[in-house]
């Protein structure tokens, strides 16, 4: 794979929006219906109430490569789970495919999920077109652990990924000293 040096992640804005479901649409694999979900959900990620909660149900960062996104990436608490966090949607622009946008992007969900998420859930489809996406997270960790056929559709079952986090060291209590 090669790196993309000249790649930064920063935080979406509103602005941001048309971009994002531009390149989301680019990618070939997502149905209309899809892309709508998509937008719906990031447009609540930044919208104003979102953007100052604390704890906001969606997450999201964006890849910019010379003043141009080409890349983003949804998450979020799992409701009703200790721990367990879903990743939403993850888009690449085509055309720069295989240079470390996704990488880069998965590993800084990750970091910032450190110490909060013990496991990151991951829905994707088994459609043949989704074999490259597949295989991209199965290349960083992430295991399948489980196949709902027709999920989606006839002949398109839903593929599970987790990825269990490295638990954070809780500090050691010093000893106590006997009087």
């Amino acid at each position: 794979m090669k790196t993309l040096t000249r790649v930064r992640l920063r935080e979406l804005k509103r602005a941001d929006i048309g971009r994002v479901v531009e390149l989301t649409k680019a990618t070939g694999v997502f149905r209309d219906p899809e892309i709508e979900v998509a937008e719906e959900v990031l447009c609540d990620a930044l919208s104003p109430g979102a953007t100052q909660d604390p704890n906001p149900p969606y997450y999201t960062l964006g890849a910019e490569l010379e003043g141009r996104v080409v890349g983003w990436i949804c998450w979020g608490s799992t409701p009703c789970t200790e721990g367990t966090w879903d990743l939403y949607w993850l888009a690449v622009d085509p055309r720069v495919h295989g240079q470390g946008v996704g990488t880069a992007l998965v590993e800084e969900m990750e970091r910032r999920l450190a110490g909060r998420a013990r496991l990151i859930v991951i829905d994707t489809s088994g459609r043949a077109d989704y074999g490259p996406t597949r295989a991209f997270y199965a290349a960083r960790a992430y295991r399948e652990v489980a196949v709902v056929p027709d999920f989606y559709a006839d002949g398109d079952d839903q593929i599970i990924f987790a990825k269990r986090l490295a638990p954070t060291p809780r500090p050691s209590r010093a000893p106590r000293r006997r009087p």
